[in-house]
């Protein structure tokens, strides 16, 4: 006989604990916290129930007594990070609290960079991710617009916010790899780029990089993005 297929769940809908026995010796929250800690400190691959339980001081198999699925240890993970938003009373300018909201963000995810990864409207329903949309949504009570398209503000400020991230914290993280200086690395490539310019087979891009864009202002990029972005949902006369 085939055994019993498996069922969907959500980890907050479970009990703290399955099975019989003495009172619960860890908290869902010490468990994220265990688990965020070896995220933090070694990188999101590092985190395995086995580490975990190390981490607390248990056995593993006792661990999924707690927590099901490695799955659900990422959604508690999630959460517990999500708890760092601070939730302020908005100051009745949609679009300023949703930067405010966007840099918050952006600092939590340089906190936590493997919290990139795992950004999911899977994990969208737990405890104080369901508080923080709350919130964003209460920051858009001045926008005169339909809840649909509220919540796809909010899906597309965290889209974009978290590309941003992932690409700076790919380029930090390569840049460290580097047996070189950055000052090195760019040098070369913009000699390469300059004699494939050169050849006249680009001459857009020759003409784009003739003009003088000033220094590279990331955090201007940052906030531009964000403008730009909003634009989108200003509403129309």
């Amino acid at each position: 006989m085939a055994g019993k297929a498996a069922e969907p769940g959500v980890i907050w809908a479970r009990p703290e604990r399955t099975g019989r026995g003495p009172r619960p010796a860890y908290t869902r929250a010490d468990i994220a916290a265990a688990a965020v800690r070896i995220a933090d400190a070694e990188g999101l691959d590092a985190v395995s129930m086995r580490r975990v339980a190390g981490e607390l001081g248990c056995g593993t198999m006792s661990l999924y007594n707690y927590v099901p699925r490695k799955e659900d240890l990422y959604e508690l993970m999630v959460d517990a990070v999500s708890a760092e938003h601070e939730l302020w009373g908005p100051a009745g300018d949609w679009r300023a609290d949703m930067r405010r909201v966007a840099q918050q963000t952006r600092a939590l995810m340089h906190r936590h960079p493997w919290l990139t990864r795992l950004m999911s409207p899977v994990y969208g329903f737990s405890p104080n991710a369901l508080r923080y949309l709350e919130h964003c949504l209460t920051c858009l009570d001045p926008l005169q617009a339909p809840y649909g398209m509220k919540m796809q503000l909010v899906g597309m400020l965290n889209g974009c916010v978290t590309s941003y991230v992932a690409t700076e914290l790919a380029g930090a993280e390569r840049t460290r790899s580097l047996p070189w200086s950055q000052e090195q690395e760019n040098a070369v490539r913009i000699a390469y780029f300059g004699s494939q310019v050169a050849t006249g087979a680009y001459p857009r891009l020759a003409a784009a990089f003739t003009e003088d864009p000033g220094p590279i202002d990331l955090e201007g990029a940052f906030e531009l993005m964000l403008n730009r972005m909003l634009d989108a949902f200003e509403p129309r006369d």
